[in-house]
């Protein structure tokens, strides 16, 4: 496990050090470095790889990288978590709303307005079918355009970590600390701000509790289905989903997203709430052991 956690937290620091000798999350590099640092995980598991010299075969269904023992179960499962995503998504923003922690804008979109007019695209006056539609693409595309920078963290901290966390620490111990261990190797970039731009360098302990209760529903889909493939999906959907459900805010009064929203306090309940139902009304089992 040590050469795992090397490779994936020393690959993160050296991929995001422009950043922190630069101009930090307005630096010009941040996409090359964010994007390199989702796959510094899969190294880590290559890594191991290269030393074990495991069989193909059973290193991938080791890893998750099959569809499971159950392979109707894990396709359910992923499509539960392509369309169930959002949906947790736009509860927390509901829940925020009813509790008056954010102020929607759903008749002038003023925030969504700002956001366009910022990037230097042309907003028409009805923007909410340009709305509509970008939020039709974040919920069905998504998943997939992520796929792929997403299986690059998923790879490493429910593929290979989370089953060996869980076999030394039992389920509950090894979601619990297979969360922390990815909010910490968030750090890089935010520390910087990112998530949580007011908390600045706070942003960085405080992701690692939205990471344990992430990681929570997304290592439940991994030990319920003995498939990484769920946790990516359901990765590649919140990625795509979450800024842009908040583009529905008001431009003057902006969302807090450590308040609101599935990554805020609010979120924090909604998730929490998630993980211990699942965890109670369909228990789980460590995923196959591995041999290396």
């Amino acid at each position: 496990m040590a050469l795992f956690l090397v490779v994936a937290f020393g690959l993160a620091w050296a991929f995001c050090l422009p950043l922190w000798l630069g101009d930090g999350l307005a630096s010009p590099a941040f996409m090359i470095c964010a994007t390199a640092l989702m796959f510094t995980p899969s190294l880590g598991v290559l890594a191991v790889w290269a030393r074990t010299r495991t069989p193909f075969r059973q290193w991938a269904r080791e890893n998750g990288l099959t569809f499971g023992p159950d392979r109707r179960r894990t396709l359910l499962l992923m499509a539960a978590a392509w369309i169930g995503t959002p949906l947790v998504v736009a509860l927390c923003l509901a829940l925020s709303a009813a509790l008056g922690l954010v102020s929607l804008d759903l008749g002038g979109l003023s925030l969504f307005r700002q956001g366009m007019e910022a990037a230097g695209v042309p907003v028409p006056a009805e923007a909410s079918g340009l709305l509509i539609a970008q939020i039709v693409f974040a919920v069905v595309a998504t998943p997939l355009l992520n796929a792929l920078p997403v299986l690059g963290e998923e790879l490493g901290w429910r593929g290979w970590l989370l089953p060996r966390l869980v076999a030394a620490r039992g389920v509950l111990g090894g979601l619990l600390l297979s969360g922390v261990i990815w909010g910490v190797w968030h750090f890089p970039v935010t520390l910087l701000g990112y998530n949580y731009p007011a908390l600045g360098p706070w942003a960085g302990p405080y992701f690692v509790v939205t990471c344990v209760l992430l990681g929570v529903v997304m290592g439940w889909l991994r030990l319920r289905t003995g498939s990484v493939w769920p946790a990516v999906v359901a990765h590649g959907a919140l990625n795509g989903v979450t800024g842009t459900s908040l583009l529905l805010g008001d431009a003057a009064a902006p969302p807090n997203p450590a308040v609101i929203g599935v990554t805020g306090l609010v979120g924090w309940v909604v998730l929490a709430l998630l993980g211990v139902a699942l965890l109670k009304l369909y228990p789980v089992r460590p995923a196959e052991p591995a041999t290396t």
